[in-house]
């Protein structure tokens, strides 16, 4: 099962561990241990402790060099949105992770490696053994092709308001008018969607779209706030 992990990890990923060890420690849960006491095997516990301060240091690393404007206040919430058991799980699943979890047999009748909570563990431990593997570069690496993308993609838009984010942002020299303008909807009254322009001072700085107009809003301040934020990096 670690073999087929480890082949997987550098096809998906680009990532081969010099110590296969760590990474078997990572996905093994304590109900396997028990039941394997002769090959003196460890868990994922210690290494999941240390995983889950590294992933708090890089997101909080890189939504601070991210978002230059946003305040303290804004930046917290989104960290949390992010590093939490509900988008930790989500991103194990996608990475391909459960089947690869070594169980005791009752947690596998028990279907354990479908919890939240497990997946959430292990994610964290993964990503410890790997900074206890090849430091902080890898989970950087990492980080951009499984957490970040997340943000583009606007899964964590309703952790705050990207138009006033904007508006906030934009009028930090001085008044700026700041308009949405309807561009297009399409579909039945039941089923439509709407696609929006911000401008400002009449210049379209981005587009959004979103099954409400106020859905759309957002979705194109997102879009126009974030790249702001890259055309200053």
């Amino acid at each position: 099962m670690i073999t087929e992990l480890a082949a997987m990890l550098k096809e998906r990923f680009g990532i081969t561990f010099k110590n296969p060890d760590l990474l078997a420690e990572a996905f093994t849960q304590a109900s396997y241990v028990n039941e394997h006491q002769d090959q003196n095997l460890k868990f994922y516990e210690r290494v999941e402790f240390l995983g889950d301060a590294v992933l708090e240091l890089t997101v909080s690393e890189y939504l601070y060099k991210r978002y230059k404007d946003m305040p303290q206040g804004k930046l917290t919430r989104l960290r949390a949105a992010m590093v939490c058991e509900d988008s930790f799980a989500s991103f194990a699943r996608e990475c391909g992770f459960p089947q690869y979890i070594r169980l005791g047999k009752g947690e596998q009748k028990a279907k354990a490696w479908e919890r939240d909570s497990l997946l959430c563990d292990i994610f964290e431990s993964f990503v410890g053994a790997l900074y206890l593997d090849q430091g902080r570069e890898p989970i950087l690496k990492f980080a951009h092709q499984v957490i970040f993308p997340k943000l583009d993609e606007g899964r964590f838009d309703g952790v705050f308001d990207y138009k006033t984010t904007l508006q906030e942002y934009l009028q930090q020299a001085g008044d700026v008018e700041i308009d949405y303008d309807l561009v297009e909807q399409n579909g039945p009254a039941n089923d439509r969607s709407y696609e929006i322009a911000v401008l400002a001072n009449g210049k379209k700085i981005g587009v959004g779209t979103g099954y409400s107009k106020k859905e759309a809003e957002q979705s194109a301040a997102r879009q126009a706030y974030t790249q702001l934020q890259q055309s200053n990096d």
